[in-house]
C-alpha cells in the first residue's frame, strides 16, 4: 500500500475521535513528511518498555497503540499458561496515562484477566510492588518517568514484578502485531479499582526493610525535597512519616503534579537545571540533605553541600551503608555505572555483579545462595531493598539517604564527608558523561559504527583495548574502551533519542596533597576525556 493508503485503514480502525481525525487532517493535507514520522514503524521495547510521543499513528503513544499493546500482552500472556490471572495496572499523571489505564484495563479484562487498577496517579515503584503483593501474573505502568511532557509509556512487569527481558520483548511485540485493528478489539469495564491498602503496605514494606529504629535523631534531620512535578510527594511524605523522619520541606511551585511540568526545560534530575530551585531552597532552609525524585519517583538524585552528587557517588554511599549494617549478598550494578561499588563489594567479601544496562538486568544478577541486595544504575535509579520491589526505587532510596545523613549527622559529618572517607580508602573515582542528543536518529548510528571502525588507542595519555560487547552474551549494542585507570563505555539511550558516553578515571589520592587535589586532578581528567571521546565521535 501506499503511505497515504496506510494511513487511511489506520485512521479507519482508530478507536479514539480525536486520534483518528489527526491522521485524517494530515491525509486531507498531504502532509506526507510528518505521516512519515507518524508511520515509520511501531514504537519497541526498549529500555524500559514502550515509549514515545503523544501522537496519534503507530510510531507514537495514543489510544489505538495501547489497545494493540494490551491485547498483545495478554495474548502472549495466555500462550504462557497465564490465562485468567491477574493484572494490575498503574498510572501517573502525564497526558492521557489514566485514559491509557483504562484502556488497558478494558482490553486485558475482556481477554479474561482479573484487572485491578490503582485507584488514582502513583509512583512506578508501587505498582511494581503490587504485581507480588497482590499475587499477580503482570503489571503494566502508563508512565514515561522523566521524558519529556509530550512523551508517555508503557511499562510491562512480569509475574516475579521484574521488568520484561528478552526473549519476552520480542514475543510480545510479535503478538501485538498480530493483533487485528484496534477498533475491533473486545473490551469490558467489569475491572476492580483498588483503594488506598496498596499504597499503605508499599510504605510499611519499605520502612520495615529500612529499619529506621536503628538510627538516631531522625526527627533533627532537615530535609529539602522535589517531586519535580511528578506524583511522589504524597508516598514519599507517608514513608518519611511512618520512619519517624522529619517532614521534608518541599519546592512548593513542584510538589503537585503537574503534565506540562512548568518549572523545568526537562523533568530529568539529571538535566542542567533541573533541580537549581531544589537547591535554593536547600541553602534558605540549611538543609542537611536534599533529594529530587523524578515524575514517577522510581528515581532519585541527591544534593549535598550546594553539590548534586553523581548517581555513581550516591551508589557508592548507599551500598557503603548496606555493607556498613553487615547486608550481605550480591551488589550489582550495570556496565555504564562506576566501579567504585566492585571495590567496596571485594574490601567486603561479598559477590558482586556487572549487568547490561537497565533495571530489568540489574534485578536479576543475584543467585540462589546471594540474591540480590543491593543494585544501582548511575542514571540515578537504586534498588536498596529489592524484597519489596525489584526495580529501582526513588522512594526508599530517599528514605535510605535521609538515614545515611542522619545517621552521619549523629557524628558531625555529611554525605560529601563519607565520599572524601572512601576516596582516601579506596581512590576517587571520577565519573562523569558526554550526552549527544539528537533529532535525526541516524546520526547515533554513524557514531556507534565511526568509533567501531576507528576506536582511540589512547586516552589520557594511556594505552587503552576496544571491545564491542555486541559480541557478549547477552550481546549489548555498546563499545568499551579500558585501560589503567581509565575507562569509557559508549551506547545509545533506551529511553531518549541520545547517544551517551560513559566516563571514569580513578585518581589515587596522596597523603601530601589531599582528596582536594585528586578531585581537581579528577575533575580535569574527565573534560580531557569528554575532548578526547568527542573527536572520537566526529562531533
Amino acid at each position: 500500500m501506499t503511505l497515504l493508503q496506510t494511513a487511511r485503514e489506520w485512521a479507519d480502525a482508530d478507536p479514539h475521535d480525536d486520534d483518528r481525525a489527526e491522521i485524517e487532517a494530515l491525509i486531507e493535507a498531504g502532509n506526507t513528511v510528518e505521516l512519515e514520522r507518524r508511520f515509520a514503524g511501531p514504537l519497541t521495547f526498549g529500555t524500559a518498555g514502550l515509549r514515545g510521543p503523544l501522537r496519534a499513528g503507530p510510531a507514537g503513544m495514543n489510544a489505538a497503540v495501547v489497545t494493540r499493546a494490551a491485547a498483545g500482552l495478554g495474548r502472549w500472556l495466555a500462550s504462557g499458561g497465564h490465562a485468567g490471572g491477574g493484572v494490575v495496572i498503574g498510572f501517573d499523571a502525564r497526558r492521557r496515562s489514566d485514559e491509557f489505564a483504562s484502556v488497558s484495563a478494558a482490553v486485558l479484562t475482556a481477554a479474561g484477566f482479573a484487572v485491578q487498577v490503582l485507584p488514582r496517579p502513583l509512583p512506578t515503584p508501587v505498582l511494581a510492588f503490587a504485581v507480588r503483593h497482590l499475587g499477580c501474573v503482570a503489571g503494566v505502568m502508563v508512565t514515561a518517568s522523566h521524558n519529556p511532557p509530550d512523551d508517555n509509556g508503557y511499562k510491562v512487569y512480569l509475574v516475579d514484578g521484574a521488568q520484561l527481558v528478552p526473549p519476552a520483548d520480542r514475543e510480545i511485540e510479535a503478538a501485538i502485531a498480530a493483533v487485528g485493528p484496534a477498533r475491533e478489539v473486545p473490551t469490558s469495564d467489569d475491572w476492580l479499582t483498588l483503594g488506598d491498602d496498596v499504597e499503605a503496605d508499599y510504605v510499611a514494606a519499605v520502612v520495615r526493610a529500612l529499619e529506621p529504629s536503628r538510627v538516631p535523631d531522625l526527627d533533627r534531620l532537615v530535609v529539602a525535597y522535589t517531586a519535580m512535578h511528578g506524583v511522589g510527594a504524597g508516598t514519599t511524605r507517608s514513608v518519611f512519616a511512618a520512619a519517624g523522619v522529619a517532614p521534608p520541606v518541599s519546592v512548593p511551585e513542584q510538589d503537585e503534579p503537574d503534565p506540562a511540568f512548568p518549572t523545568v526545560t526537562f523533568p530529568n534530575p539529571e538535566e542542567p537545571g533541573a533541580v537549581d530551585l531544589l537547591q535554593a531552597l536547600a541553602a534558605r532552609v540549611d538543609a542537611d540533605v536534599a533529594i529530587a525524585e523524578d515524575p514517577d519517583a522510581d528515581r532519585c538524585s541527591v544534593v549535598c553541600g550546594g553539590r548534586q552528587l553523581t548517581g555513581d557517588e550516591v551508589g557508592g554511599l548507599l551500598a557503603d551503608w548496606l555493607l556498613r549494617r553487615g547486608v550481605r549478598g550480591t551488589y550489582a550494578a550495570s556496565l555504564v555505572s562506576g566501579s567504585l561499588l566492585h571495590a567496596l563489594a571485594g574490601t567486603h567479601g561479598v559477590r558482586f555483579a556487572e549487568t547490561p544496562t537497565g533495571f530489568k538486568w540489574i534485578v536479576r544478577a543475584g543467585t540462589a545462595d546471594e540474591p540480590l541486595v543491593f543494585g544501582y544504575e548511575e542514571a540515578l535509579g537504586y534498588a536498596v531493598a529489592p524484597d519489596v520491589v525489584l526495580d529501582k526505587d526513588g522512594i526508599s532510596a530517599a528514605l535510605a539517604v535521609a538515614l545515611l545523613a542522619a545517621e552521619l549527622k549523629a557524628s558531625g559529618r555529611t554525605l560529601t564527608d563519607r565520599l572524601d572517607e572512601l576516596a582516601v580508602e579506596h581512590g576517587l573515582f571520577a565519573t562523569g558523561q558526554l550526552a549527544v542528543r539528537v533529532e535525526d536518529l541516524s546520526r547515533i548510528g554513524a557514531m556507534m559504527a565511526r568509533l567501531r571502525s576507528a576506536p582511540p588507542s589512547r586516552l589520557l595519555g594511556r594505552e587503552v583495548a576496544a571491545s564491542d560487547l555486541r559480541e557478549e552474551t547477552p550481546a549489548v549494542d555498546a563499545v568499551r574502551l579500558l585501560g589503567d585507570g581509565v575507562r569509557v563505555i559508549v551506547r545509545p539511550s533506551g529511553t531518549e533519542p541520545k547517544l551517551k558516553a560513559y566516563l571514569e578515571t580513578v585518581v589515587p589520592v596522596h597523603e601530601d596533597a589531599g582528596v582536594i587535589a585528586a578531585r581537581g586532578r579528577g575533575a580535569d581528567e574527565l573534560d580531557q576525556l569528554r575532548t578526547e571521546m568527542s573527536a572520537a565521535l566526529g562531533l
